[in-house]
């Protein structure tokens, strides 16, 4: 005949299944939070990083301290357009925040205010108030940087700052067309400060 078990030893029975209870979602937990820091590291190393911009060369459409999505991604299938906003490694070893203006073979020139691109003044809607309120004051919003027509080449873009009298950029021979090979991806989404989260067009 069995022996029934002591209560001790129900309790011993009990604690020991506590324990391996807590075991098995502790290590649940682990695996959970191991598998999340993955992802995140994986996302960030193929598929998005933030950037923060500095400095005053994208105003007005974009400022100091505001947070951004890069998507380093896309570039991967398609080339860069016209008027989007990208992040790049510059030849001075910082990543730069600039608008595409011309693509390769594009014949560029900048003349003042105008940008041209094969010959036909670019419309720029995202420096539209800029220019207008410059205008206004009876002034050129590009006061200083501007550009003799140059063809891009192969594999690169010329790009520029929307601040276009302060903007270290493709007019300047310190930065000069950009590389694809360089480009770190497209700026997507601001998402800090708060009050500023959008898309970017």
């Amino acid at each position: 005949m069995q022996r029934g078990r002591t209560p001790m030893e129900q309790g011993q029975e009990q604690s020991v299944k506590k324990a391996n209870s807590v075991k098995n979602e502790a290590w649940e937990w682990t695996k959970a939070l191991l598998l999340a820091a993955a992802l995140v590291i994986i996302i960030r190393w193929l598929i998005c990083s933030p950037f923060v911009v500095e400095g005053p060369s994208m105003e007005p459409n974009f400022y100091t301290g505001e947070k951004m999505i890069v998507n380093k991604i896309l570039y991967k299938f398609r080339e860069p357009k016209r008027g989007e906003v990208l992040v790049f490694l510059a030849p001075d070893g910082r990543d730069y925040i600039k608008r595409v203006i011309a693509l390769p073979g594009d014949k560029v020139r900048v003349e003042g205010d105008k940008v041209y691109v094969n010959d036909t003044q670019v419309e720029e809607a995202y420096l539209k108030e800029a220019l207008d309120e410059a205008a206004k004051k009876g002034v050129p919003y590009n006061r200083l940087n501007n550009f003799a027509e140059q063809t891009v080449p192969e594999n690169s873009l010329f790009a520029m700052g929307d601040n276009r009298s302060n903007s270290l950029d493709s007019r300047d021979s310190r930065v000069g067309f950009v590389p694809y090979d360089h480009i770190i991806g497209r700026a997507d989404v601001i998402y800090w400060p708060l009050d500023k989260i959008s898309l970017i067009h």
